[in-house]
């Protein structure tokens, strides 16, 4: 039997800044992607490296970024604190709570990148959002 689980109920949670932080439920969110962690490489190739092939060194991490597709609810004010999250220029505090029996969660600080509607005439109103992560994430 496969151990596959359903994304069905992860949840995307953005804090208000308070201490104690309080996070809250994005509305609606009806897919997310990442993060997707990488490893930057350095060219470390010297004119005596083995064989004239390239050698390199262990860089920085980055955690990459988050991107989500919204179902649109434009007076909705989690939706409408993203927008405003991205105007300000200020990063926020997120959590990435998996529907495993775990709870699995990614928490890390993330600026608003990119905040589009999308309202086509034979479709629902839509949004697209991507965040990029600053720092290192935790995952717990």
């Amino acid at each position: 039997m496969s151990e596959a689980i359903s994304g069905f109920g992860t949840k995307l949670k953005m804090g208000d800044g308070a201490s104690p932080e309080v996070f809250s439920d994005i509305a609606a969110v009806s897919k997310v992607g990442g993060p997707g962690v990488s490893l930057d490489t350095i060219d470390v190739t010297a004119d005596d490296s083995p064989g004239g092939y390239k050698e390199y060194a262990a860089g920085l991490l980055d955690a990459g970024e988050i991107k989500l597709e919204l179902n649109f609810l434009p007076a909705n004010a989690s939706q409408t604190g993203l927008l405003t999250a991205l105007t300000s220029r200020a990063a926020k505090h997120f959590k990435l709570v998996f529907p495993d029996t775990a709870n699995t969660t990614w928490s890390f600080s993330a600026f608003v990148t990119n905040f589009e509607p999308d309202a086509p005439v034979d479709g629902k109103l839509a949004a697209s959002v991507t965040l990029k992560i600053t720092g290192q994430p935790t995952l717990a």
